[in-house]
């Protein structure tokens, strides 16, 4: 993967993060179970860390 598409990885994550981010917030307010989200998110977080680290290289 080249940087430029690295970046766009990294950018797609981290639209993806925050439309999460603002679900779980919706459905927290309905008293609905965020779980699914929870992990979602971690998984995201873990995806963000390798192409950051990535990028560094």
């Amino acid at each position: 993967m080249n940087k430029e598409e690295v970046n766009q990885k990294i950018a797609e994550l981290k639209m993806e993060y925050l439309r999460l981010q603002d679900d779980m917030e919706r459905l927290e307010s309905f008293g609905r179970s965020v779980d699914k989200q929870e992990q979602k998110l971690l998984e995201i977080e873990n995806e963000l860390q390798y192409y950051n680290n990535l990028q560094d290289q």
